[in-house]
């Protein structure tokens, strides 16, 4: 499984570098994965140094050299192997752990499951995708909406679902 790690957002300078959108806690380890790749797992861009800034990287990488040739990136989403990140703390795990979950009510009624999670900037948002093949819906990741996450139970629990389709 891929998991996505940074979104290259343009060049920066004039000598190859670019600016690397990191979805990572600490920029700097988009440093450590070694060869990043694209969504279909092709290479994508191997990092030869960088310097962490609020949230991005700026960054050098193998082969690119000129501010037209980081441009040219600009839009390149990059991913790394799932197995190569370390294991979460207790109580925290990865965005994309969730996906496939069973979504539940409190009191254990069916749902759906987690068909993706985005964030259009304003907070992550988990997209249920309903059991009974309707309309998708989507309720905000947050403590009161989705107050427990059990990835060894395969499930979420959605505090108060706000379907569309209602």
């Amino acid at each position: 499984m891929l998991i996505l790690v940074g979104k290259v957002s343009g060049a920066f300078g004039v000598r190859g570098e670019m600016r690397i959108a990191a979805y990572t806690d600490d920029p700097a380890a988009l440093l450590a994965y070694g060869a990043l790749k694209r969504a279909d797992g092709s290479p994508g861009l191997t990092l030869t140094g960088g310097r962490p800034v609020k949230g991005a990287l700026i960054a050098r990488a193998a082969g690119i050299e000129s501010r037209d040739e980081a441009a040219a990136l600009r839009g390149l989403s990059l991913y790394v192997e799932r197995a190569i990140l370390p294991d979460p703390d207790e109580d925290e795990f990865y965005l994309a752990d969730l996906i496939g979950l069973a979504a539940v009510s409190p009191d254990g009624e069916a749902l759906g499951a987690v068909k993706s999670v985005q964030n259009f900037g304003a907070g992550d948002l988990l997209e249920i995708e309903p059991a009974d093949g309707g309309l998708s819906w989507w309720t905000p990741f947050t403590k009161a909406a989705v107050p427990e996450v059990r990835l060894d139970e395969g499930v979420v629990v959605i505090a108060s679902p706000s379907r569309s389709d209602d």
